[in-house]
């Protein structure tokens, strides 16, 4: 697999102000790429030195091969951007700024398959003004699509949005990735993060802290991992012990909570619980998450829990 992006020692001041402080990085084509971290800690400014909308101040970026400060015009025909914050002229119809859009580009996306593809065809001859929040999100999407890019940047896509409106933007960025395009996008929603990227970079003071899978992140914190149940009769609770990677064992009432340093135990301990003929009804697991890795790394709550 080749590289959409590789950035090394990435540097953005702002006077006295350090915004990016030596980021290196490096996306795979065809991934989603998630950035995520505290309110200032540098993200929407990485991503405009990375598509090259703000000149760095150190370190270097290629960009699907390419400089974007020296080849400018070439990295905007082959990338596409939402940016946080996007107007359009109060009068202009869905179709119209697409086809606009478009015209700017050599490659052209069929503006009508486009807002099809995207859920807005019922809307086309309709004022963007007159859309709801998250169907106006979906036209901005459809402006960084209309060019068919190879790598797409969005930043901040669903804040703003209600559960459902964000819901339907993760199919269409799902959707995006499914059809080959690179995606490097900004959230403060950890959910968000956990449901849509392939590996996410968590920010903090422009700096790079961590960087792995989600699931490589949440191993990474070593937090326990819990197993609770119901038992009808009495658990065996000294077999339960003695499973590999069992770090306590608490019984209130007929629940039994297990905990332990890894996932692997919890499969055993159903096994265990059947080879002693007793069977565990109201399974619930409780594992780490991606917030608390964030509360970790950074020491704040995401805005969505602070909020």
């Amino acid at each position: 697999m080749s590289e959409a992006l590789i950035c090394e020692g990435v540097v953005k001041r702002y006077g006295d102000t350090v915004a990016v402080d030596g980021v290196s990085l490096k996306v795979v084509r065809g991934e989603v790429f998630g950035l995520i971290g505290p309110n200032g800690a540098g993200k929407t400014s990485l991503v405009e030195c990375l598509a090259g909308l703000r000149s760095r101040d150190g370190g270097t970026v290629e960009l699907l091969g390419l400089d974007p400060e020296v080849e400018t015009r070439e990295v905007r025909q082959r990338t596409g951007i939402q940016l946080q914050t996007s107007a359009l002229p109060s009068r202009m119809k869905v179709r119209e700024a697409v086809r606009l859009f478009a015209s700017f580009y050599q490659r052209q996306a069929d503006a009508d398959l486009l807002l099809e593809r995207l859920g807005l065809a019922d809307k086309a001859n309709s004022y963007v003004e007159r859309l709801s929040g998250g169907q106006r999100q979906r036209v901005f999407i459809a402006l960084a699509l209309v060019n068919r890019p190879e790598l797409v940047f969005l930043d901040e896509l669903t804040t703003g949005l209600d559960p459902r409106a964000r819901t339907a933007i993760w199919d269409v960025i799902e959707d995006i990735r499914d059809q080959g395009t690179t995606v490097i996008l900004t959230t403060h929603f950890m959910e968000e993060a956990e449901k849509l990227c392939d590996r996410v970079g968590i920010i903090d003071e422009g700096k790079i802290v961590a960087l792995d899978t989600v699931t490589g992140l949440v191993a990474g914190l070593e937090a326990p991992v819990k197993l609770s149940f119901r038992v009808e009769g009495e658990a065996p609770l000294d077999a339960i012990r003695n499973v590999g990677g069992v770090t306590a064992v608490t019984v209130r009432g007929d629940r039994v909570s297990v905990q332990g340093s890894n996932e692997r135990f919890q499969q055993e301990v159903l096994q265990v619980l059947g080879t002693h003929g007793v069977w565990a009804q109201d399974i619930s697991t409780e594992r780490a998450s991606l917030e608390q890795v964030f509360l970790e790394l950074t020491g704040t709550e995401p805005e969505e829990l602070a909020a």
